[in-house]
């Protein structure tokens, strides 16, 4: 088993800040606050349905955010409707890259719910703050504590159990703060077996273990300045997939940064925070568990990234600004390794990763301008430049012959959007360009297996870079007791990248039915629309709605993959006094514009009904609340258009869980 490959590089840089302390009277702990000018959306981790949501959970409340799920752990969202390739994540800006070809480990399970505070979503070009995007970007925001004044403790313990699938888990936070110095700590564990489909049949293959923990430390270097270090350690372990032919032995992630912020109370310059950053991630896929493969297979990754981000805040007047300078370089290596059914024999290696260098340099920039109380016009751009390099570019040759082993290219981004507030109306309307280069499996990918429609997948290293044009709008109507909004968008997107069966080439993999090769569709679009509202029924009932649908077609007329059908949520909350009751009909529509060209089958709709019930209380100081709950109450059986192979989702699930907080 390779180790990870652990080291720090150290970048030296200046910050120049005058701060005056003399106009600082009393307050040592003053912060000044971040100007925000994109338009993100900010949403803490909680639902009301459910408070004990892992990561994965809680973003597919959002409406504008779906799930490829190839069993129960580590779902890869679906922003726009758009695959993760298409899609900025980041864990506070950092970029952090997975090491699995078969997109088993996002960024977002590498990460639990009690060490973050928000995430922030944001559509589109908007989302280039942290490097070329075409759907936008999802920062994960990591818990930080504040200074303060007096030296304080607070923290919360949370446990629970979830029938279906036998899930137990245990969550802890602490932090500690004072005027000069903050510690933030988080440990969590997970346990959960095979899960029971509503025909209460077992799903094999669908158990996983996860260990999490964070530190992060804060320390004040002067009035307006702290500098701060942060780690997140996050291990898992028999982590089974059912629509795959393979399972997770173990992947394992170190995440790592110091950043040092100062801010100002006078000038232009209102913050300028500066971090490093390192993070390393292993992922061993392996068929250990499957008896019934005639050709056993090990697919292990690796991938380590280093980073630097640095961003500057300006405010005046009616203007506002953020401009940031993102860097990193990134090694991503995976390896296939082929065995008879004595595995002392290897027959056949070779990198579906070719141990590909990829180096990013940006340079963003948001602006804000109040017109007037009522309006405001956003305008933004960024420019990147993208380098990659193939250790064993040989395996690129066989499929292209001559092709470079360097890459290097240009990725500009622009957009600008107007706001207009009025009584009890808002508008917003936006624009926006922006240039994305292909992912590593799509320019170096050799062999990779895809399991959805059983094709051997190769990358094109000369790939052009994809081009999306975009639209977006937004339309909201708000007063005391009731709001509605709709909000669409609509993206063209040049020489949009797919997969196509080449006529060279034999499959590699005995599960395989042909090769496909990464080519670009001269176009491609997608629509997305949705309407939202909520109504106070009582000042203790409250209502809630969305109705969502999207459509993507290529250059030819033809449907695009993983396109969500026509879908609703509903819930209805009520709340007298310790005591609170929540329940919610969810589901989808026939999912009718499907592409069997990629794999995809009609999927059938379906209706999901949940119900909740929670009691908070006092233990001492502390703040108690207990909840009880299920899931798919009626035992539905389903698969949506997003499950990987037509895996059938949960059945019933009756959950409960306990949370103490001080």
């Amino acid at each position: 088993m390779k180790k990870l490959s652990v080291g720090l590089v150290l970048l030296v840089f200046g910050i120049y800040a005058k701060a005056q302390d003399s106009q600082i009277k009393q307050d040592s702990t003053r912060r000044i606050d971040e100007v925000h000018v994109n338009r993100m959306v900010k949403k803490k981790i909680e639902t009301e349905m459910k408070m004990s949501v892992s990561v994965d959970e809680f973003l597919a409340s959002s409406e504008n955010i779906s799930f490829i799920k190839r069993g129960a752990y580590a779902w890869e969202p679906l922003l726009n409707n758009m695959s993760s390739e298409r899609t900025n994540l980041t864990i506070d800006g950092m970029h952090i890259f997975g090491a699995c070809t078969d997109k088993m480990d996002p960024i977002t399970s590498y990460v639990e719910s009690n060490n973050l505070s928000a995430i922030d979503i944001t559509s589109g070009q908007a989302g280039s703050m942290h490097g070329s995007t075409v759907s936008g970007s999802i920062d994960l925001k990591r818990k930080s504590t504040p200074f303060s004044l007096d030296p304080k403790w607070s923290g919360a313990y949370q446990t629970g159990f979830e029938w279906n699938n036998k899930q137990f888990f245990n969550m802890g936070n602490l932090s500690y703060s004072d005027d000069k110095f903050v510690a933030d700590g988080s440990i969590s564990f997970r346990k959960a077996g095979n899960y029971a489909d509503g025909h209460n049949d077992e799903v094999k293959h669908s158990q996983y273990h996860k260990f999490n923990t964070s530190l992060g430390m804060a320390y004040k270097t002067s009035p307006l300045s702290a500098l701060r270090v942060d780690a997140i350690f996050d291990m898992a372990k028999d982590v089974g997939f059912p629509a795959l032919p393979m399972d997770l032995w173990l992947s394992r992630a170190l995440i790592t940064s110091a950043s040092y912020k100062q801010m100002f109370e006078d000038g232009l310059v209102k913050v300028w925070d500066s971090k490093i950053y390192f993070n390393a991630v292993e992922h061993y896929m392996d068929d250990t568990t499957r008896p019934e493969n005639l050709v056993h297979m090990d697919m292990p990754g690796w991938s380590t990234t280093y980073g630097l981000v640095s961003k500057i805040n300006l405010k005046k007047d009616d203007y506002a600004s953020e401009i940031q300078l993102n860097a990193y370089e990134n090694v991503s290596i995976a390896e296939m390794r082929m065995y008879p059914q004595d595995r002392n024999n290897r027959t056949m290696f070779a990198y579906s990763w070719p141990w590909v260098t990829t180096r990013y340099v940006g340079l963003s920039m948001n602006n804000a301008w109040e017109i007037s109380d009522k309006s405001q016009v956003n305008v933004g751009g960024a420019l990147g430049l993208n380098y990659n390099h193939a250790k064993y570019v040989e395996f690129n040759w066989i499929f292209h012959p001559g092709t470079p082993q360097e890459k290097t290219r240009f990725l500009p981004s622009l957009h600008a959007n107007y706001q207009l507030n009025f009584d009890s109306f808002n508008f917003s309307a936006g624009t926006g360009y922006g240039h994305r280069a292909p992912s590593v499996s799509e320019g170096y990918g050799y062999y990779i297996y895809n399991s959805f429609d059983r094709y051997d997948y190769i990358g094109n290293p000369d790939l052009k870079n994809e081009i999306s044009y975009e639209m977006n709008a937004s339309l909201g109507f708000k007063k005391e007791k009731v709001g509605i909004e709709v909000k669409a968008n609509y993206f063209y997107i040049q020489n949009y990248i797919v997969g196509r069966i080449l006529n060279m080439g034999s499959p590699m993999n005995y599960q395989s039915v042909g090769v496909k090769g990464y080519t670009s569709l001269d176009h491609a679009t997608l629509f997305n629309f949705s309407i939202g509202g909520h109504y106070d029924i009582l000042q203790n009932l409250q209502w809630k709605g969305l109705l969502t649908y999207a459509r993507g077609q290529d250059d030819r007329g033809g449907n695009l993959p993983f396109i969500r059908p026509l879908s609703y949520q509903t819930s209805v909350h009520f709340t007298h006094h310790k005591i609170g009751f929540q329940t919610s009909l969810n589901g989808d529509f026939t999912q009718n514009n499907y592409s069997p060209e990629y794999g995809e089958d009609k999927t059938s709709s379906y209706k999901i009904w949940n119900v909740s019930a929670d009691y908070r209380f006092n233990i001492k100081n502390c703040k108690a609340v207990v909840q009880v709950g299920a899931e798919n109450l009626w035992n539905e059986y389903y698969s949506t258009y997003a499950d990987w192979g037509n895996i059938p989702r949960m059945g019933r699930n009756i959950f409960t869980s306990l949370k103490v907080g001080f």
